[in-house]
């Protein structure tokens, strides 16, 4: 497909005898957001490790507008990849604004560097009013903002967002989400790994279903909502 962004071929992954990823592949467009759902355990966050280069590839490539990335993660955020961890991961020592230069570590053109500044800023306005305010005590639902825009500091070309909503109340997930999709309509591909399927669902244009590190279902999100196997094993709702 000509306009595929991202493309994860066959991955494999282990630890050991445990077989975190057997063969999974999926693809991502130009402005396009995609999901990926399953239970605990199912291999998500191993996946986006994989893409990262955080965790080593057993088998499969992963490739960027057709070129391989590397397996070094500086490099992977330097080709246009960066990650939102799972628990967010902010440098709670250092205040936000220096959570948010940190972002830009990889980064060489300060006026850009500078625009960004205030473009994530524009997204999290409560953060522009913690800049000085050490990260470790800011709120979880701030944390979240913080990590997202650290991430963007990058300037990325596909956002990985690893459980985004793990710990949030729901309000704070309708807000996060909503400047998710803002954020996806300003050109960033959004890749996201989310055990709150529903949400994943309503956000993503299209999704995958992860189990035991292998591909169970694949399709438009607004087709898996409707999916009866979906709804009764990830959405709490039986069978009608």
């Amino acid at each position: 497909m000509a306009d595929v962004l991202l493309e994860a071929r066959d991955l494999h992954v282990s630890y050991g005898a445990i077989r975190a990823l057997q063969g999974f592949s999926l693809t991502l467009r130009e402005r396009e957001i995609v999901a990926v759902i399953g239970a605990n355990g199912a291999g998500k966050s191993t996946f986006m490790n994989a893409l990262m280069g955080l965790v080593h590839l057993s088998g499969g490539t992963v490739a960027l507008e057709g070129r391989a990335l590397s397996s070094r993660s500086f490099r992977v955020v330097r080709s246009g990849l960066s990650l939102v961890p799972e628990g967010r991961r902010i440098f709670a020592p250092l205040t936000v604004e220096e959570n948010l230069r940190i972002g830009a570590f990889a980064r060489r053109n300060p006026k850009a560097v500078r625009e960004d500044f205030d473009w994530v800023l524009s997204l999290f306005p409560r953060l522009r009013e913690r800049l000085c305010q050490y990260a470790g005590t800011l709120s979880g639902g701030e944390q979240q903002m913080l990590a997202i825009a650290r991430a963007l500091m990058a300037r990325p070309r596909v956002l990985l967002l690893d459980e985004p909503s793990l710990g949030l109340a729901p309000i704070v997930i309708r807000d996060i989400f909503r400047e998710l999709r803002r954020i996806n309509e300003e050109g960033v591909s959004i890749l996201l790994v989310e055990q709150n399927a529903r949400q994943a669902l309503l956000l993503s244009h299209r999704a995958y279903v992860l189990q035991t590190g292998c591909l169970l279902k694949e399709g438009p999100s607004r087709d898996l909502l409707k999916d009866p196997d979906i709804r009764a094993a990830y959405l709490g709702q039986g069978r009608e």
